[in-house]
């Protein structure tokens, strides 16, 4: 249900700069998510006077987030704009686009911010150093300065264009919370695909005939069956609330007892 935003540029300046202050908190079970927390929650307090509401908000922050830190600017603040104006509802439609859309931002970020400007201003930088021109340590520390106001002023720029695609898909908010969804879980697949891995060393020999079980078998009948079963088998011991360290913890004897037996490799 719509209702009329609260938040001001004051507020988002508050965001901006508690981001700046929490961006380099990181953790393995939900990455930059208590940044993200720590960046939104005055903002968050403001929107939900209601305790429940605010707490439900709250938790749905803490879920897992990771991005290049000057772009996560733009996604957190479109994000923030879907909740100011549709509130409780909309919790799922933020964490869908934050799924969805994190990884090919950071992509842009990581191209932009961490690769091409560094190199192209430490490339003259450290050719004007040889020449012994001191400019070029202050062309590249104003290079970096850059980067770090970006951070600041990017969720003003966020929170625009979310206020701005609220009000032009207002009547077809279902089918982009769906298409969210839908890109999310396909980013969340890619994502097993790509960083879960998991290769039995048994084979079989049948003569002259070596039947090697995981490419032999398993890759050719369904490619990534054991990382996905891995994740759907944590996925459930997290549903357990069984503790995250006691999951790390196992995962790493596990893969210990394959390695020396042989059965992974």
């Amino acid at each position: 249900m719509s209702k009329e935003p609260v938040l001001t540029k004051k507020d988002l300046n508050q965001c901006a700069r508690r981001w700046l202050l929490g961006s380099s908190t990181f953790n393995y079970e939900n990455q930059m998510a208590t940044t993200c927390v720590f960046s939104q929650m005055k903002a968050l307090r403001k929107m939900y006077p209601n305790d429940e509401d605010y707490k439900k908000s709250l938790k749905n922050q803490f879920r897992y987030f990771n991005i290049n830190p000057p772009m996560g600017s733009i996604l957190l603040g479109m994000t923030l704009a879907v909740e100011d104006k549709e509130g409780i509802d909309s919790l799922n439609t933020v964490n869908d686009m934050k799924v969805s859309l994190m990884g090919s931002i950071s992509g842009i970020g990581d191209t932009i911010m961490w690769a091409l400007i560094p190199t192209v201003f430490g490339s003259i930088a450290a050719y004007m150093g040889q020449e012994g021109n001191p400019f070029g340590l202050a062309l590249y520390v104003l290079a970096n300065l850059v980067i770090f106001v970006c951070k600041f002023f990017l969720w003003d720029l966020g929170y625009n264009m979310g206020a701005r695609l609220i009000t032009s898909l207002s009547n077809t908010l279902n089918a982009l919370t769906e298409a969210a969804s839908v890109l999310g879980l396909t980013v969340v697949g890619f994502l097993i695909a790509t960083t879960v891995s998991i290769n039995l060393g048994i084979s079989f020999s049948f003569g002259d005939v070596v039947l090697d079980l995981q490419t032999g078998v398993l890759d050719s009948i369904f490619p990534c069956i054991l990382p996905i079963f891995a994740t759907w088998g944590v996925y459930k011991l997290i549903k357990k609330k069984v503790n995250l360290t006691w999951i790390i913890l196992g995962i790493i004897v596990i893969a210990m007892i394959g390695a020396a037996t042989g059965i992974l490799a």
